[in-house]
């Protein structure tokens, strides 16, 4: 199961992301998160992954996908508090990480 909580905070979508993020899930991202950033023109995202428990391929393309659709709209996309065991696997996503959102709100400068 994969739990997505959305907040939009200062003109950054903060999507904290809670479970398994593998190709069961990555649909969510997919069919829901995708389509809301391209329909509402989000420009900045952070993905918060503390709470993520598995992660495949397949999640790591979904992240990807949603990194296009902020390109798209001129934006960034951070990652924070990604935990050990998946850095090596997010490394090919080449998205900028830090380590908390604070600090990704901060190097936003929004």
């Amino acid at each position: 199961m994969l739990y997505m909580d959305l907040e939009y905070y200062q003109g950054v979508l903060f999507v904290r992301l809670d479970g398994h993020l593998t190709y069961k899930n990555a649909y969510k991202i997919n069919n829901y998160l995708a389509p809301v950033i391209l329909k509402h023109r989000i420009k900045y995202l952070v993905y918060n992954l503390f709470s993520v428990l598995d992660l495949d391929n397949a999640g790591v393309d979904a992240i990807i996908r949603t990194k296009y659709a902020i390109r798209s709209n001129q934006g960034s996309v951070y990652l924070c508090e990604v935990p050990h065991q998946f850095r090596k696997v997010m490394r090919r996503s080449h998205i900028k990480e830090t380590l908390t959102e604070q600090s990704a709100l901060e190097l936003l400068k929004v």
